[in-house]
């Protein structure tokens, strides 16, 4: 059930420790330093600082936005006085775990009730741009397509609930790198390799959606 949607181009540059985002008109000096926990993104603080997502993206092109993590320092615009103040009073998510059917712990913060589908690499799902996610990277095992207003891009999820020949028996370790227009609110689009018609067989599912940490 590929949707057809505008991706980005690929942003393959990855951010070094220390480096920072220039937001449109700013110097370094005229923003304020935030250090980045694993936990965020773009989309989170584009939500929290009330700043347009496009214009965080647009303003570092060079920018991997998979590729914030904890220690980086971001460089955010003259109001960042609110965004310390975000940070520090957000409440700490509690952090429990789940064991894979291979014995792993995974913490995790939430866990949701999802309706999942499921779509290939084929043409007739992904049109024009081919077999790649919203941000240019071929789609792989746990590769899912997301409402970022739900599952902001980038987070890490545990998917269990599920059944079918195509997916690892037990639970599916993914990362949210993708979107489409009929994926909204309670919904995820999970990557499955193999034809149309043998992906087709996944239908509809209620899975669980646990949001690691």
């Amino acid at each position: 059930m590929k949707k057809s949607l505008t991706k980005l181009g690929t942003r393959s540059a990855a951010l070094v420790l220390g480096a920072a985002l220039a937001l449109p008109g700013l110097t370094a000096h005229a923003g304020t330093v935030y250090t980045a926990k694993d936990t965020d993104t773009f989309w989170k603080l584009s939500n929290q600082l009330n700043i347009p997502l496009q214009q965080l993206m647009d303003a570092n092109p060079n920018i991997d936005p998979l590729n914030i993590y904890d220690g980086l320092k971001l460089v955010i615009p003259s109001s960042a006085s609110k965004a310390q103040s975000v940070m520090a009073d957000e409440p700490a998510e509690p952090v429990q775990a789940i064991t894979t059917i291979a014995g792993q712990s995974l913490a995790y913060s939430k866990v949701m009730s999802i309706k999942a589908t499921a779509y290939s690499a084929s043409a007739e799902e992904n049109g024009k741009w081919g077999p790649v996610d919203y941000f240019g990277n071929p789609l792989k095992l746990g590769t899912i397509a997301v409402d970022p207003t739900i599952i902001p891009f980038g987070t890490k999820v545990y998917i269990t609930g599920y059944d079918f020949s195509g997916l690892p028996t037990g639970g599916l370790v993914a990362t949210a790198t993708d979107k489409g227009g009929a994926i909204k609110g309670n919904r995820i689009d999970i990557f499955v390799p193999g034809s149309r018609d043998f992906v087709s067989g996944f239908g509809y599912q209620n899975v669980k959606v646990y949001i690691l940490k």
